[in-house]
């Protein structure tokens, strides 16, 4: 239809992006004669190539389509998994490569010098009968953008949030053409790439936990960011990454592990944290059927804490991501504002035993009504969810403005509170941290990150050891040395 010259614009209207049908999408990429691959789908039927053979024209993209459902094929095909397992992203990359070398193999390059070669691959579990199970998946695409150039690949986790198997092979089907489209037309920004994954879905279909980006088109990606936008898009609520900065799926490296938690800003990490998470690790480790070869230690920032003015500081999370990282440790970004929160997520993944460590002032945020007012069932449904098992808080004390230690024998929480907090407290359930130093308790990140900013020295001694290097090396949290030298000129 052509456009009205003389169509009608109002004040205050806003432009509308036009998404693309799944059709318009799947006969974008069939249209085109350089794009050529295959499609090996396992677990939820051959959903993503059905668009491309209704849309027509796809002689010209589908070297072939198959599903290896059979357990011994699949094996004789890709190889033997050593765990026994399918839905994996190890399954996944096999799949992948395997389908790449046999394009490579099969179809001569002097005869086909343009052309662009693919493979899409998903491995999948959908609902179970007993409709206890909903379903997961890895999806992925193994693709070029010019014919003589090395391989891209785009990987990702799901979990189906419908209850129906029908309606979840009908939504992998959508993401898959998706996630094709968005490979070939939107790799140049990576982060609308992630948004379109959700074109003609809903987030209540389908729930994207992990995302790795790889290969020159994405060279300068970082996956950890690319993490971050899942959850400040919705898309889940949780993501995390090891030490080496690597995203992981969260079911994988919690599955049935004792947990210890820790919550903060961690702007910067300073000594109290760190000695907060050695004292009550080394308590957690005291405790009845807790091994240390089966806990894993998660240094937890909400999404809240990375706003600043309404918006996600991109540059400052991954400040605070690299610092946690070189201390060794496992970070996890959350959209989870109350602690219960924190607990039901870990507790998807694992019924062992698990643990907080927190300050004072952060255990008399949690006895604090106003966050459970939307609760049917008010404070009493959250610390049902928070203390149902075996979970203790390990207590670091504060020193309040008189210079008195505060610790879990005198805080002050509401008075109606009173009696509640005298339960789990008789009950163990709130454990003091004793073993301190008591010039720590003078350490508060918010004020380092002002001498930092500022250029006032003194700062280095109150954190960690090699992390001020980190910070000068690399001028994190607005270091610069310029300020120092004016600081100590005026």
């Amino acid at each position: 239809m052509k456009n009205d010259e003389n169509e009608i614009k109002l004040k205050g209207d806003k432009v509308i992006e036009q998404i693309p049908s799944v059709k318009d999408k799947a006969l974008r990429i069939n249209l085109n004669e350089n794009i050529y691959g295959t499609f090996a789908e396992i677990g939820a039927g051959q959903e993503t190539v059905r668009h491309f053979f209704r849309t027509g024209g796809s002689s010209g993209t589908i070297a072939k389509a198959m599903s290896a459902y059979d357990k011994d094929f699949s094996d004789a095909i890709y190889g033997a998994e050593a765990d026994g397992r399918y839905v994996t992203e190890a399954r996944l990359k096999k799949m992948l490569s395997h389908e790449v070398k046999l394009v490579e193999q099969r179809l001569n390059r002097d005869k086909h010098p343009s052309k662009m070669f693919f493979s899409y691959a998903n491995t999948v579990a959908t609902i179970d009968f007993a409709k206890q199970f909903k379903g997961h998946g890895w999806v992925g695409i193994k693709y070029q953008i010019e014919p003589d150039e090395d391989y891209n690949e785009i990987i990702l986790h799901i979990r189906f949030k419908e209850t129906d198997a029908r309606l979840q092979q009908e939504t992998l089907g959508i993401l898959g053409v998706n996630l094709i489209y968005g490979a070939f037309y939107k790799y140049n920004d990576p982060k609308k790439l992630l948004r379109y994954l959700y074109d003609h879905l809903d987030k209540d279909q389908l729930e994207i936990d992990t995302i790795n980006f790889s290969g020159p088109r994405f060279a300068d990606v970082d996956n950890r960011l690319m993490s971050l936008q899942l959850v400040k898009n919705g898309m889940t609520d949780a993501v995390m990454f090891d030490p080496e900065g690597n995203n992981v799926l969260p079911a994988a490296v919690l599955y049935k592990k004792n947990i210890l938690a820790l919550r903060g800003s961690f702007r910067p990490v300073t000594r109290v944290n760190m000695d907060m998470y050695e004292k009550s690790l080394q308590m957690f480790l005291e405790e009845n059927k807790v091994e240390k070869e089966n806990t894993l230690v998660v240094f937890e920032i909400t999404l809240s804490n990375l706003r600043s003015d309404g918006e996600i500081d991109e540059r400052d999370f991954m400040d605070r991501a690299e610092l946690l990282c070189s201390l060794g440790q496992t970070v996890m970004i959350s959209n989870f504002q109350e602690y219960y929160k924190v607990v039901e997520y870990f507790s998807n993944y694992t019924k062992a035993r698990m643990g907080l460590a927190m300050g004072v002032s952060n255990l008399v945020d949690v006895f604090d009504e106003k966050y459970y007012r939307h609760l049917s069932g008010g404070i009493l449904e959250a610390f049902g969810k928070l203390f149902y098992r075996d979970l203790k808080v390990f207590l670091y004390p504060m020193k309040d403005e008189h210079g008195v230690v505060i610790n879990s024998e005198n805080l002050k929480v509401h008075p109606r509170m009173k009696e509640l907090y005298k339960f789990f407290k008789f009950n163990g359930k709130v454990v003091d941290i004793t073993d301190f130093d008591e010039h720590d308790l003078e350490i508060f990140s918010r004020e380092v990150l002002k001498m930092i900013s500022k250029g006032k020295p003194g700062w280095e001694s109150m954190l960690p050891k090699g992390i001020a290097e980190m910070i000068k090396r690399d001028n994190l949290f607005g270091y610069d040395p310029k300020k120092l030298v004016e600081e100590s000129t005026n």
